[in-house]
């Protein structure tokens, strides 16, 4: 499973010292609920924050986990100056260690593909997940069918707004 999350604000609308100082106070907020959500963050770029579950350490709650997690991401993201759009998708995905100078542990494949394209497909301040995420959250969540968005090289997807825990 795999989680992108990005920044909505264009830069040119900030002053980069206040850009970089509020990402430094979000991401590091993100970076602690990873860890209490037992994710993996995959690594940051500018203002794209990755994070996956189910990795190195296969977990057969990994969606759940990142739904949670995104949750808590908007709800914290909302205090912030910043809005973000965060999208997930659910799948096998390739990861490991690349390089010998500055190495990093990475994920490849369709799963992150498509999770990178619901980030970017998404709405500023929701959460956009695939069909694939959302047949493993629907009996825990509560999500609203989005509809269908094309996507390139994939063609059409039907997509959902991850919108809540369900109660009880």
């Amino acid at each position: 499973v795999d989680e992108r999350c990005s920044c909505d604000q264009h830069p040119a609308d900030m002053d980069p010292e206040e850009m970089v100082e509020d990402l430094n106070t979000v991401f590091s907020h993100f970076d602690s609920l990873a860890a209490s959500y037992g994710c993996e963050k995959i690594r940051t770029i500018g203002d794209g924050y990755m994070v996956a579950a189910g990795i190195p350490v296969p977990r057969p709650d990994h969606a759940h986990a990142l739904a949670g997690m995104a949750l808590d991401m908007i709800a914290y993201a909302r205090q912030s100056p910043l809005t973000f759009r965060i999208g997930i998708n659910s799948g096998p995905a390739v990861a490991g260690v690349i390089g010998t100078s500055k190495f990093q542990y990475d994920v490849w494949g369709d799963t992150v593909n498509i999770a990178s394209r619901m980030e970017s497909h998404g709405v500023p301040g929701r959460i956009q997940v695939s069909q694939a995420t959302h047949d493993l959250i629907g009996d825990s969540f509560v999500c609203t069918l989005r509809g269908d968005i094309d996507i390139k090289g994939k063609g059409t997807l039907r997509t959902w707004f991850l919108e809540s825990r369900q109660a009880g």
